[in-house]
């Protein structure tokens, strides 16, 4: 199999001590974006749009998170 046709395990670099993986999310649209938000200034850092539950799963597999333990912001 050709090396550019293998899928590569991909991580996200962020540091657990001083980040956490959450969901920014809409209420008006419901427009989900996933990112990293500061544990001490709670500044939100964007990574990707999310655009179904598979994408949602990626963003989880990337981070070694589950989803239920990942937490929206509105």
């Amino acid at each position: 199999m050709k090396r550019w046709l293998t899928k590569k395990k991909q991580t996200i670099p962020f540091d657990p001590e001083t980040q956490e993986p959450v969901i920014r999310a809409s209420i008006c649209t419901g427009e989900r974006t996933a990112g990293f938000a500061d544990k001490q200034t709670g500044r939100f850092h964007e990574y990707l749009c999310i655009r179904d539950e598979q994408e949602l799963a990626d963003f989880c597999r990337q981070t070694g998170t589950s989803p239920d333990r990942i937490r929206t912001v509105y």
